[in-house]
């Protein structure tokens, strides 16, 4: 399983960017995708998740309402929206992907059931 991710850069507060994660190497029809970040000197944390199946999806507090979880299923691409973004957006994004699917509810999306990692990609959002 290869996890790709493109998009992120620089923006002003404000601006909009577009993150993507290209799955490849899946068996299965169901599994779930995840967006996590880690900004300097925090831990990292969940941003959004969606389920391959039913295209369930769950996001963080602190992005409700300004990011956009898509996936395009005959790519295999899960799109990350983000718009309203605020120099607290800024770090290190990681997509991945959990082989089961079960690490995506409405509560969370635990890091621990992520089995799979693409690169980061890094977001800087200035004032």
């Amino acid at each position: 399983v290869q996890l790709q991710a493109s998009g992120g850069g620089s923006v002003q507060t404000g601006g909009s960017l577009s993150l993507s994660c290209a799955v490849s190497g899946f068996t299965r029809d169901y599994y779930a995708i995840g967006w996590f970040r880690q900004a300097p000197g925090k831990e990292r944390e969940a941003v959004a998740c969606i389920t391959t199946r039913d295209g369930y999806t769950f996001y963080g507090d602190s992005v409700k309402g300004r990011f956009t979880l898509s996936r395009d299923r005959a790519r295999d691409i899960a799109t990350l929206q983000m718009t309203s973004l605020k120099p607290e957006d800024t770090g290190v994004y990681y997509c991945a992907a959990d082989g089961l699917g079960i690490g995506c509810t409405v509560l969370d999306a635990p890091q621990e059931s992520y089995d799979y990692w693409g690169q980061g990609t890094q977001v800087t959002v200035s004032s």
